[in-house]
Formats: structure tokens, C-alpha cells, sequence
């Protein structure tokens, strides 16, 4: 069991995770021990609530595939346990970071004394330029 908040928790059938072998140098072990892991979760055909969901697929992530379908792949630690634990968390964080609710964003104005400051600015600024051309004798 993933528990996700006091609410909504995922059950072990509803993630799959692969062993397979890590990328990278890994020494004299690196041909015989698979301690990487790939978790796929299934997001459409999952026991996420719907809003869950729709704020998934509304993500711009290129580990979930217009199928609906999460790929993580962990390969950080040595141990298998681990890579898993890490995987896990992952998951974990990218699912609670998309259902937490957005701040509304409310456009505002430059005041009126930052627009003359940034005038002035300019004005200084091509003045200087302006100097810097050719000296007429």
C-alpha cells in the first residue's frame, strides 16, 4: 500500500516494478546484477479518484505516455531496495505535487513611479550611448 493522503491510498497491484540492469559503468557487477527498477502505474485504470486523474494527464511529463501510462525509471542507489523505495517515493511526490492546488495568479500594474523610473533609465542610457560615437572636429 502507497498512502497518499489520510484519503486516497494505492494498492500493490496497482504498480507494477520490473528489476533491470542499470546504466553506466558498475564495475565487475555490472553484467550480473539487475538493481535498477522500472515502475509502471497505470493512471486511467488505477483506484486514483477522478480529479486525481485529470490533473495527471493534464501534466506536462514526459514519463507519462498519451495511453496514461507512468514510467519511472531509478537506478541512483546499489541495492535494489532501494532503487525501489526510491521509485516509490517518486511516485509519491509527482502524484501529491499535482493535485495540490494552484494559486491563482491576479495581473497587476507597474506603478507609476517604476514607469518613470524605468524612462528614465532609458533616456540615460541612450544619452550615454550617444557618446560614444565619433568625435566631429
Amino acid at each position: 500500500m502507497l498512502k497518499l493522503s489520510n484519503a486516497v491510498e494505492l494498492a500493490d497491484w496497482e504498480i507494477e516494478i520490473t528489476q533491470i540492469r542499470a546504466q553506466g559503468a558498475g564495475g565487475q557487477n555490472v553484467n550480473k546484477v539487475a538493481s535498477a527498477v522500472h515502475l509502471r502505474f497505470d493512471i486511467l485504470h488505477s483506484s486514483l479518484p477522478p480529479f486525481y486523474k485529470e490533473r495527471l494527464m493534464s501534466l506536462n511529463d514526459q514519463r507519462i505516455s498519451k495511453e496514461g501510462v507512468l514510467i519511472i525509471k531509478a537506478q541512483s542507489f546499489r541495492t535494489l531496495e532501494l532503487n525501489k523505495e526510491d521509485a516509490l517515493e517518486r511516485l509519491k511526490e509527482l502524484i501529491q505535487e499535482a493535485v495540490k492546488p494552484r494559486k491563482a495568479r491576479r495581473p497587476t500594474k507597474p506603478t507609476r513611479s517604476s514607469q518613470r523610473k524605468r524612462v528614465d533609465k532609458k533616456t540615460k542610457k541612450g544619452k550615454t550611448k550617444a557618446l560614444r560615437g565619433k568625435v566631429q572636429v
